[in-house]
């Protein structure tokens, strides 16, 4: 079954609407709920890819999918001119643009409600892409890719950072019950939305994964697409350029 078939509500309306639902419901425990069933290891997840990219040095950077902003926050460290993230979320972005407000970075980063899939910006706006979590809940996958790929520059990189399973045992056998059952229990304990947690898992087994994740940036137009799996395989960084 290909990624895109897998919705939050398995109803009759598009994914993009179900997935902008879902995120405005689970908006206020997001965070929380992150962090929590992540262990925070989440952050040194973002960190690492904000190393890569911090490497050419990049003035403008765009996060897609941007959700309550953690990797636009963390990309201040990079001392850009310009951060721009993006959701197809209001309720996450009201979240994020609490937090951006609280450390006074309103001059440094813009929160924007947009679709991943129509991204309103010129041809070669930014010197680097980021995407947290993201990719995985686009409708229509190659053509969001295609999008990052046109408002990259030339030269610009993308770091895309998404949850994968991993092979090795025993490692599966327990990611399997933590991500299966214990995830979608206290997801639904906290944020009071039933199928939010239980999409996650599901989605996550329908997506691509290591070297086919990868062709398909290649596919798209990228360039020097690689992947490095983290922390047990429980997640993916891919990095790719223009």
């Amino acid at each position: 079954m290909k990624h895109d078939k897998i919705t939050p509500y398995n109803n009759q309306t598009a994914k993009k609407d179900q997935v902008e639902e879902m995120f405005d419901n689970i908006a206020p425990k997001y965070d929380f709920l992150n962090h929590l069933l992540s262990m925070g290891i989440d952050i040194t997840w973002r960190r690492k890819a904000i190393k890569i990219i911090g490497k050419k040095n990049p003035k403008s950077i765009l996060d897609v999918a941007t959700g309550t902003g953690d990797f636009a926050l963390e990309a201040t460290s990079l001392n850009p001119d310009r951060i721009v993230g993006l959701d197809i979320s209001e309720e996450m972005l009201n979240v994020g643009r609490k937090k951006i407000r609280h450390r006074k970075l309103e001059n440094l980063i813009e929160m924007v409600k947009a679709d991943s899939e129509a991204l309103p910006f010129k041809d070669q706006s930014f010197d680097a892409i980021t995407v947290g979590f993201g990719v995985r809940n686009f409708a229509h996958l190659e053509v969001g890719l295609g999008e990052m790929l046109r408002v990259l520059k030339p030269g610009g990189q993308v770091a895309i950072i998404e949850i994968s399973q991993p092979s090795s045992f025993p490692i599966k056998q327990l990611y399997n019950i933590y991500f299966k059952r214990v995830l979608p229990a206290v997801g639904k304990l906290v944020s009071k939305d039933a199928r939010a947690y239980t999409y996650l898992p599901e989605s996550v087994t329908h997506f691509a994964q290591g070297q086919e994740f990868a062709d398909i940036l290649t596919k798209v137009g990228f360039k020097d697409a690689s992947f490095t799996p983290l922390t047990l395989g429980t997640a993916t960084l891919y990095v790719a350029s223009k």
